[in-house]
């Protein structure tokens, strides 16, 4: 999926890879999380494109990443599966 995002003063094409495509990033695992180590002007970047976005495509952007995520813990086999209940309070915040 390739989004253009910005206004009259910017202008950025936004792409989404699966979260198991790090790409040229080094991933690391810190305290059960999977992490990427970016370039300093790559996070400057995203955190720019994340100021300017509108709340759709930030909205969308976070869909996909909860797909891809989920997509990856199925393939993994489902390690750590909790019950529906701890699952659906969990996606809704309430934990």
């Amino acid at each position: 999926m390739t989004s253009d995002v910005g206004g009259s003063r910017y202008r950025v094409a936004m792409s989404a890879a699966p979260a198991s495509d790090p790409g040229p990033y080094e991933v690391i695992h810190l305290g059960g999380e999977t992490a990427a180590i970016v370039p300093l002007a790559d996070l400057r970047m995203l955190q720019a494109v994340r100021r300017h976005a509108p709340a759709e495509l930030l909205e969308e952007a976070e869909i996909e990443t909860t797909l891809a995520a989920y997509r990856e813990w199925v393939a993994a086999g489902r390690p750590g599966a909790v019950s529906h209940e701890e699952a659906m309070a969990e996606l809704l915040g309430e934990q």
